[in-house]
């Protein structure tokens, strides 16, 4: 059974920013590392400072588990965050993967 995430939230402003900076960051290390059973992406809405993540893996372990990036964009989240984060866990029925994203 595939476990699916999805969470939103608004930054500040002035976090938007380096908000993305450490979500390319998180982006590039699982790139690298290509951890498998994980299908990971992030969306920045037309706003500039709305996020919202989609994370679907395999299995029951933490995908992010040793993603150093990703510890250090949790680091000072809070602090770059007008809202708190609404976080929903849904089970993933299946998915389409026709292109990429633009650069």
């Amino acid at each position: 059974m595939n476990r699916a995430a999805v969470v939103q939230y608004f930054t500040t402003n002035e976090g938007a920013q380096r908000n993305r900076e450490l979500v390319e960051d998180v982006l590039r290390e699982l790139a690298a590392r290509e951890p498998g059973g994980l299908d990971y992406q992030v969306l920045l809405f037309d706003d500039g400072q709305g996020f919202m993540h989609v994370v679907a893996f395999d299995g029951t372990t933490d995908p992010f588990g040793d993603c150093a990036a990703h510890h250090e964009f949790h680091r000072e989240l809070a602090g770059r965050l007008t809202t708190p984060p609404v976080v929903m866990h849904a089970t993933l029925i299946g998915s389409y993967h026709g292109r990429q994203p633009a650069s």
